[in-house]
């Protein structure tokens, strides 16, 4: 069975570092073979919304819109029911393959077997 990772990232510009590095251990993760899932909440929220992951800027970092588009292409990326209903984002607003999902399917992915939860 393969070993699964859950990441929060709670941080979004207001964070930069914090933000990137989620995102880049997140998309390592992803790329190393583990079954990744990430949660956008807080002021990550905005990353999914069509073109905000590319006013993120952070010198010597991965751009966010690649490390985003990985993990869309090979992961799962969630934005939190309460955190999109705070910013009146719908899932029509979002990026293609974001889901809009709350604390109980957090909880589900976080506490199941050979799973890694990590929060930023």
């Amino acid at each position: 069975m393969a070993k699964k990772l859950v990441i929060k990232v709670t941080a979004g510009a207001d964070a930069p570092e914090r933000c990137s590095q989620a995102f880049t251990v997140a998309a390592v993760a992803l790329a190393s073979g583990v079954d990744v899932s990430l949660w956008l909440t807080g002021e990550s929220a905005w990353f999914a919304v069509p073109g905000r992951a590319a006013e993120f800027e952070l010198p010597h970092a991965a751009p966010l819109p690649d490390l985003l588009d990985s993990l869309l292409a090979g992961g799962r990326v969630t934005l939190c029911t309460q955190c999109a209903a705070r910013r009146d984002l719908t899932e029509k607003d979002l990026i293609e393959g974001v889901r809009i999902a709350g604390a109980q399917v957090f909880v589900q992915e976080a506490l199941a077997d050979d799973t890694q939860a990590l929060v930023y």
